[in-house]
Order: structure tokens, then sequence, then C-alpha cells
């Protein structure tokens, strides 16, 4: 009797430990990651400088409760401003120098719930492991990446972070070919893995088709229907965007075969009839 009593215990502290690590083996991974080229601070842009749209950038991101996203254009000021947010922290270098010099393409992550584990830069030209502008680029241009843990799930994830050239259309080619190149020297077929940026690129160009091929647009795979304009390009003008300007939907996420893309949305707040940036940031609630 003794005996059977321990051999039934003993099976239901089995199954009590045993099904705890199975659930957290099995469990997913939900966030919000965007992308959002915030403008450059200069003083040209008047009222719409950085000075007067920090505000709104950083209530942007928090309200809408970005997990991870991706910047472009940010110079070294931008970024100590962005770093007030102190739930996130960042990776990313300035692409003149490989230092603070010039606009970063950075990555930022809420520092609570995700980990780094690896992190680089390689600048999108012939000579990617030092600061140098490609083929028929006008300037410098980088991509920075992140190696990712979800600290609670344990999943571990991939994020390519860029801005490609808006003059050169072999750079842009070029750099569509090399960050897929590298996405494969740096991740595995496993894991997720996002690309994200502003690829000055709209879906008509080879750039985007290059891409395409290997990544799916977030937008086009979206569980929930696309929220938002097509448009992602605004130049600042708050009344006349929609017909004066030509440039269409040139920010992109781009998702691998093991990300669900729950929701897409490209945002257009706007505070006193001025928007926080000229490009409007993508966001994307995805699954793992």
């Amino acid at each position: 009797m003794m005996n059977r009593i321990f051999t039934t215990c003993a099976a239901v502290l089995f199954l009590f430990v045993l099904v705890p690590f199975s659930g957290l083996a099995q469990s997913k991974t939900t966030l919000n990651i965007a992308t959002f080229n915030l403008r450059l601070n200069v003083a040209s842009d008047k009222e719409n400088a950085w000075p007067n749209r920090k505000e709104m950038v950083k209530e942007l991101i928090q309200y809408h409760d970005f997990d991870i996203f991706g910047v472009q254009e940010a110079l070294e000021g931008q970024m100590k401003d962005l770093s007030a947010l102190s739930e996130y922290s960042h990776v990313g270098v300035g692409r003149d120098d490989g230092k603070a010099g010039g606009e970063f393409s950075a990555i930022f992550y809420k520092n609570k719930k995700y980990r780094i584990l690896n992190s680089g830069t390689f600048w999108l030209s012939p000579t990617p492991e030092k600061p140098s502008k490609g083929w028929d680029a006008a300037y410098i241009r980088i991509c920075t990446w992140a190696k990712f843990k979800d600290i609670a799930s344990g999943k571990v994830f991939f994020m390519f972070n860029t801005h490609f050239d808006n003059e050169g259309v072999l750079a842009r080619e070029n750099a569509s070919k090399m960050i897929l190149a590298k996405i494969k020297a740096i991740s595995d077929a496993k894991s997720p893995v996002f690309i994200t940026g502003d690829f000055n690129s709209d879906p008509k160009t080879s750039a985007y088709g290059t891409i395409v091929k290997v990544f799916a647009d977030a937008k086009l795979v979206s569980k929930a229907a696309p929220y938002g304009p097509e448009q992602t390009f605004n130049d600042f003008k708050y009344h006349t965007y929609t017909t004066e300007v030509k440039e269409g939907r040139i920010d992109f996420v781009f998702v691998n075969k093991n990300v669900q893309v729950l929701k897409y949305a490209v945002l257009t707040d706007s505070r006193d009839l001025r928007f926080p940036s000229d490009h409007f940031p993508v966001v994307c609630r995805v699954r793992f």
C-alpha cells in the first residue's frame, strides 16, 4: 500500500515539475516593433526643428508602447534626448566614424524585457568593417543589428535596422543584397528576424524586390487590416502631404517566416497641426 502511495505521489510531482517547464518552452513572445526616421536636427527646419518636436517624439513612443524600435537620422544630441526615456537602452554608432559622428541607425529596446546577446554595425559598402561610402551612394550608410533574448520567454530573435541612400540606385540594390547576406551569416534559420528602416525605395524598386524574395513585407502579411495611410513620408506638409509629397511607402518592417504579424500601422499622430517628424513611424504587433 505504501509503495503504491509513494509511486502515485512521485507521478504527481513529476507532472507538477514537467508541465510548467513545458509551458515555458512553448510560450509565445508578443511585442510592438517599429521603425521611425526622426529627421535630423537642423535649424533650417525652423518650427519643425528637433527642439520643437522632441517631446512629441518621446510621448508618441511611450503612448504607443514600442517595445523595440529602430531610428534613422538620429544625431548624437537626439540620441541623448531619447536616452531620457529610462525604460529604454540602445545599441548603435554614428555612421561617420563608428563612434558618435554623424547619423545613427540605432536600435532602442525596453531594458527590463529584453537582453542584448550580441550586436554590431556594418557599413553598406564594399568595405563594411569601416566607415565608408558604397557604390553610387551620396552619403555614408550603415546597418545596425542586435541579437535579443526575451527575458520572460527565453526566445532569441534578431533585428537589423538601416537607412538606405537617397540617390544611389546601385547602392540601394547592393545594400539589400549585403543585408540579406549578413543576416544569413549572423542569424540562423529557426530564429525570428526583423529588418526595419527607411529604405528610400518603394515597392516598385529593385531594392525592395530583392528583400521580399526572402522576407515578407509586414503590411502584406498582417492578420488585421493595415491601419493608416499608404505613404510613410510627409515632408512636414501637414495639410497637403497626400497631394504634394510624391514619395510613397519607403519605411518598412520586413519579417522572416518565423514571425507572425498581428497588426500593422502607419501612425499619423500630430500636435498643433504639426507632425513629430517628416516621416511617419511604422509599427507592427508581432508574435513568435
